[in-house]
């Protein structure tokens, strides 16, 4: 297999199902050589198989790629590492990571429990730091040796982490913190030659079975724009020599890609003093009169 990744290496984390296996397919089709990791869970967290790894990794082999299946956990810190360690000892080298990796236990904050809250948070928001950390750490050894890498880091963040979206308080926040998460790897990592963006898909999974089932339907005919074979092709750009774009969170819906503004400073009175408590609210609402409209909250 040859194109725009011949050579690369790449870690795909959550690659068993979904967005993750497109994503491996076709990095290996570009090119790269796969380190399918996935833990083989339910879609609540439950339970454990190396066998849907193993599937992908033997329908990108069939295909004439190069590829192995990984179990680890990648919110579990050492795990994190040994995986990182695996791709390098098998392959030589690490120039991609995908962090793809999650899953959902939606809830009003009303019924939120703490423990869904935490499994949430851990898998998607520490898993990326573990694995980022973990990688990033590769990469700076190596370029302190002469040999700054030409690598890549493509995290996933959603629109429910951007805009909100009802019901799923703890998802929304974890994906918050993974753009937020974006933005300073971008900057810390740049000077060891590694570029850093996330994208927040919307394609039709586990994830969106349920209360997003109609909208993420196939259509009976014409362009899917819910199938997450969709997405892979700007992953796979993203990951590439090509791209030099940096700390960047783009948006992908079927055929559309969007590059999201992100917080950034609006209107702005300043005093030049203290303000007073009640000076406070004639100024903001005369800043929220000037600022644009956000976009609304999934769901509300």
């Amino acid at each position: 297999m040859t194109g725009i990744l011949d050579g690369r290496v790449a870690i795909v984390t959550g690659a068993g199902r979904g967005l993750g296996r497109a994503h491996a397919l076709e990095l290996a089709r570009q090119g790269a050589h796969v380190v399918v990791n996935d833990l083989g869970t339910s879609l609540d967290g439950e339970g454990r198989s190396v066998g849907p790894a193993q599937d992908v990794v033997d329908q990108i082999v069939a295909g004439g790629g190069r590829a192995i299946a990984n179990g680890a956990d990648i919110a579990d810190f050492v795990q994190a590492a040994d995986l990182v360690e695996q791709a390098v000892a098998e392959f030589g080298r690490l120039d991609i990571l995908v962090n793809n990796a999650g899953f959902v236990r939606d809830r009003m904050l009303v019924n939120a429990e703490e423990d869904e809250w935490d499994a949430v948070i851990r898998v998607h928001l520490k898993g990326h730091f573990a694995m980022l950390r973990h990688a990033a750490a590769y990469w700076r050894t190596e370029a302190k040796a002469g040999r700054t890498p030409v690598a890549r880091v493509v995290n996933t963040t959603s629109g429910a982490g951007l805009q909100g979206s009802v019901g799923q308080g703890a998802y929304s926040a974890a994906k918050g913190g993974i753009a937020s998460l974006t933005l300073v790897a971008a900057a810390e990592l740049d000077r060891y030659g590694v570029a850093v963006n996330a994208i927040a898909p919307s394609a039709r999974t586990r994830m969106t079975e349920g209360p997003f089932a109609a909208a993420m339907a196939a259509p009976k005919e014409g362009f899917d724009r819910m199938e997450p074979a969709n997405v892979s092709p700007i992953v796979a750009w993203l990951s590439s020599a090509e791209c030099t774009v940096t700390g960047r969170v783009v948006e992908v819906e079927g055929g559309r890609i969007c590059v999201e503004n992100g917080w950034a400073h609006g209107p702005v009175r300043d005093r030049g003093r203290r303000w007073q408590a009640h000076e406070v609210g004639a100024v903001v609402r005369e800043l929220v009169a000037e600022a644009p409209e956000p976009d609304p909250v999934y769901g509300a």
